[in-house]
């Protein structure tokens, strides 16, 4: 495996809508190892999820998962997870505004409104079918991620940038002990 360079903001491909991925593409050894290769990446940088097109692919595909990250340490577990041509869709119209970062932006964090419950269906690693609810953390990391699949970044979505901190002043004045 391999960590993959990461694509900074001000890449032209963050801003791009990624590419579907044909089940016989996502079984190919070589798309494999890249899913592999995005996992050690996301766990290199101590990120909570990873979208293909932040290492420079122009695919659908998202890795997550959320155990003991030091980048959000009071957030609950999510089970290491791979979605390949993801859908979601809002459960209600209720959302939360709270903090998130990104690898591509690094040293920032900001606070985003995102909807508190999504149903997400996609592919798995394998291209079989995942259809599941996900609630709060969990939907917040998914629907970061989609964004990066659909050429957006959480800067897009916040509402007031008065939030928008460098994560050494986020954990000296906002960080909640």
């Amino acid at each position: 495996m391999s960590i993959l360079k990461v694509t900074r903001l001000g890449h032209p491909i963050l801003r791009k809508i990624t590419e579907h991925v044909p089940v016989r593409e996502l079984q190919s050894a070589e798309m494999q190892k890249f899913i592999d290769d995005m996992i050690e990446t996301m766990k290199e940088y101590d990120g909570v999820g990873l979208a293909a097109d932040q290492v420079h692919e122009s695919k659908q595909v998202a890795v997550l998962e959320v155990a003991d990250n030091p980048r959000y340490p009071q957030k609950p577990n999510v089970p290491l997870t791979v979605l390949v041509n993801p859908k979601i869709t809002p459960v209600s119209d209720e959302t939360e505004e709270d903090w998130e970062g990104c690898l591509s932006i690094p040293d920032l964090r900001g606070r985003v409104p995102r909807y508190k419950s999504i149903r997400v269906q996609a592919l798995d690693r394998n291209g079989a079918q995942l259809d599941f609810i996900a609630d709060d953390f969990h939907a917040r990391v998914i629907q970061h991620e989609f964004d990066h699949l659909n050429g957006k970044v959480y800067l897009d979505r916040m509402i007031d940038f008065s939030t928008l901190t460098f994560l050494q002043e986020f954990a000296r004045y906002w960080l909640q002990p």
